[in-house]
Parts: structure tokens; sequence; C-alpha cells
């Protein structure tokens, strides 16, 4: 048997998942980040239309950047605010190109079940001295000292019903193509599936109406193209968020936009909406309202899959799903995205030795995540694996007060739509982006669409 210490394996290839690898390469940590996509931040690359809120100094790891330029990188604007696309080809492609990192990347292949090498579940004695086996879904094997999961909640999107369930016909109209997830480019590659229709966005948080605004957009350039927003709260009032009071003036110019155009009659919006069922031509709520919808946008969030994990021993709150020390600290009934307390190795930590859940994953249902949560989460966790556990406990978030993230509260979080991302202004001469003004008796609006969070999510 090879004496060569076991690689740490590390689960997707997004921001987070990345900037384990940076810290793990800093540290002389052997390791292997799997990915189930072709490329790099494979999720990120289905909202690289989008523009996110928080500008770039936020978005970079540190260990990452000292990584990017020791060979000559140069940062992007710190104060600039990236979308999807930019971040990939301005930071996490070089990134997955450096020669610390690159040689240690599987695309391709998934993980199917994790557990621990001869034990399963029920077994004791010893268990933490052996190292971990990891079935890929290209039928190998792999055997690691730990696992660091960042396969976030991008792929695993809540339902449309109101109970957490899927409505009646949900699974049908998905099927049908009629629902679309999270943010659709609906002014992009979707724009034709989109104009001249009828669409119902489900959902209350920023992903929500960063794609009402394009879809306004959308509607005066394209007759026929006619816009309703369903949201579970008695007002949408909350969505609204902080406005000018917002230490992220791109997420407060958000809601203001969005509340103009429901004054204005641009969105037809439906409060206190519980959906229950999907139709042919409509989606109805248990007290029996019906919204024509050909098209529906699912912006109802999203939650983890721990199925990966079913051999191993993990403590998770019963409602958030992330571990019983971080959900309290995480609560949208308590936090917003900026109050959100430090948080590291200690809070993400399993009865399982060696498994930790990094990046929107550990937030469970949670809607408050952004990506500077999730890179210190990655270096706290990076440094205790190192035996480091000063560094590992010297945990500190640098984050924008917030306010509000997200619209509704935990009881509702479904249809919180999850995320601290979105529409920003554009510079001038830019492509897509926000605009002042009145055009064609409307505020000019975003061509661009909100985030959510997600590794997926937008942020992990």
């Amino acid at each position: 048997m090879s004496d060569q210490p076991l690689p740490v394996l590390v689960i997707g290839a997004g921001p987070v998942g990345m900037a384990a690898a940076a810290h793990l390469a800093t540290r002389g940590l052997d390791f292997v980040v799997v990915e189930a996509g072709e490329q790099v931040a494979a999720s990120v690359r289905d909202w690289a239309h989008v523009r996110i809120f928080s500008p770039w100094r936020f978005n970079i790891d540190a260990a990452a950047r000292a990584l990017l330029e020791a060979t000559g990188w140069s940062a992007p604007d710190p104060e600039a605010l990236p979308t999807g696309g930019e971040l990939i080809s301005g930071y996490l492609a070089p990134l997955a190109a450096h020669p610390a990192v690159a040689p240690n990347l599987r695309f391709g292949v998934g993980v199917t079940a994790i557990g621990r090498q001869g034990f399963d579940k029920v077994r004791t004695a010893g268990r933490e001295k052996v190292p971990f086996v990891v079935h890929l879904s290209d039928g190998s094997r792999l055997v690691a000292s730990a696992v660091i999961d960042a396969s976030g909640t991008w792929r695993t999107a809540n339902p449309l019903g109101g109970n957490g369930l899927p409505a009646r016909g949900e699974v049908d109209a998905r099927s049908a193509g009629r629902i679309f997830d999270g943010m659709p480019d609906v002014l992009g590659t979707l724009r034709a599936r989109f104009a001249g229709r009828q669409v119902a966005v489900v959902g209350a948080g920023y992903s929500a109406m960063g794609t009402l605004l394009s879809l306004a957009e959308l509607a005066q350039a394209e007759p026929g193209t006619s816009v309703h927003w369903i949201v579970r709260a008695p007002s949408p009032s909350r969505a609204y968020g902080g406005g000018d009071a917002d230490a992220l003036p791109a997420r407060g110019a958000i809601g203001t936009r969005v509340k103009a155009l429901v004054d204005a009659g641009a969105v037809t919006v439906h409060t206190g909406f519980f959906v229950d069922e999907v139709t042919a031509d409509a989606v109805v709520s248990a007290d029996g309202r019906k919204v024509a919808a050909d098209v529906i946008v699912n912006a109802t969030g999203a939650r983890p899959d721990f199925r990966i994990a079913e051999e191993l021993r993990l403590d998770l709150d019963p409602i958030l799903g992330a571990t019983r020390t971080l959900a309290p600290l995480i609560d949208p009934n308590e936090h917003s995205c900026g109050t959100v307390p430090p948080h590291g190795v200690d809070e993400l930590a399993h009865p399982e030795p060696g498994y930790y859940a990094v990046g929107a994953k550990s937030y469970g249902r949670a809607p408050t995540f952004l990506l500077a949560t999730g890179y210190e989460q990655a270096r706290s966790v990076v440094a205790a694996l190192a035996g480091d556990w000063t560094a590992a406990r010297d945990v500190q978030l640098d984050l924008p007060e917030t306010g509000v993230c997200s619209s509704d509260l935990a009881f509702d979080e479904q249809d919180s739509g999850g995320g601290c991302c979105g529409t920003a202004p554009a510079p001038a001469g830019a492509g897509r982006g926000l605009a002042t003004g009145v055009r064609g008796g409307l505020l000019s609006l975003p061509l661009v669409q909100a985030g959510t969070g997600t590794d997926g999510g937008c942020c992990n």
C-alpha cells in the first residue's frame, strides 16, 4: 500500500469549490476536484447573462488572487459588477488553468455516493481512522482523506407547489418544456420561448424580480407578451427591499424598478397565491384563482441534495438543512446576507469527521448566501485539514450590510428565490445593463436578470 497521503476530494468546480482548490494548493495539500460539468463553473454558465449585485472585490478569493497574481494576472476593477460570464472569463477560467490547480481537475464526472472504506453507517469503532471511498458517475472510485462538498444547489430547484411539494400537473408541465428554473435568458438564447407568450413568474426573491424586469423589457419589444408575478406573501412590499438605503446599490435599484413596473401596470402581481396546480394553460392557486400561463419561471429558490452522503453521519437542521450549529446563524427570520456572523469549520462540522459541505449547499434552504461567505468557509476548512486550527478558527467576514436579502421569511422560504445576486448598472456604452429615465412610457429596464443562491445558485 502506498505511503503517499490521500488527496482531499473537492466536489464541484464552481467559485467556492475553486476557492477550496486554491487554498489546498497554497498549503501544499494533495487534492482532486471533480466537476459533473464539462468546464469550470458549469452552473454559473447557466446564468452567464446575469450581472451580480456585489462588486469584484467581494467575488475573488484571497488565496486564488495570490496564485493568479504570481502568474501576472491582473484583477478586474474591484468596484465593477461582473456578469456570471465575466466571473468565469476574468477569474475562474484563469484559476482553472493555473499550473497548481489544472492537473487536479476532473471534468465530466460526478459523485454518486460517498462512504467510509470498509465501514457502513452503523459501524463506529475506528471509523475516523479510515479514508472515504467515493463512487463516481463514470464507474470509477477514488479514496480520499477528506471531502469538501461544494456541489451547490443549482440543480435542485424547489418545486412550484405552495406546500413545498410539486403542484398537480407540475411534472407534466416540466416534461413539456413549459417550466424554466432560476434565471432563464429571456432576452437572449430563450427569447423565442417567451416572446408573445403569457408568462408567470413564481417567487419573490431577486431572481424573480430580475426576470420580471427582463420580461417587461421583452414585452415592450414583442407584442402579446404579458407578465404575471405570483407571490405567497399578502403584499409584494417586502420584496422591493431597501431601495436607496441598500448597501449594495444595484440590489436596491432592482426592487425600486420592479415596484415602478407594478405601479405602471406592466407587471400584474398576484399576492397570497399558493400554487396548487399547473394546467395546460394556467397556474391555479389553492383557493381556486387562475393565472393564464403559457410559460412559467420557477424562481422559488433551491434546496440541497445530500443523497450522495446517505452513508455518512450528518447532523442536519430539520428545517433549513444546514448543520444544526450553523442553522440559527443563517436563519432568514433573523438574518440577511450581511448580518450572518463569521463562521467556519466548527459550524460546518458533522459527526462524520472530515466531511464538510461548503458554499450554497452548506446553507441548505436559507437564501442568504454570499460568495465571500463561501470563500471564508473554504479557507477555514482547508486550514483545519492542514492542522492549522488557529487559522481555521480565526474566521472573519467583511460583508456589506444588507437590510433585506430575500423577500420572504423562513416559513415561506421556498418563495424567496434565494440569493444575493442580481442586475447592476452597466458602464456607459456597455451592452446590457440598467438605465434611467422613461422609454416607451415605462421606466427603462435592465436587460440582464437577477441571480439566486447557487453553485451553484448563483453565488456558490
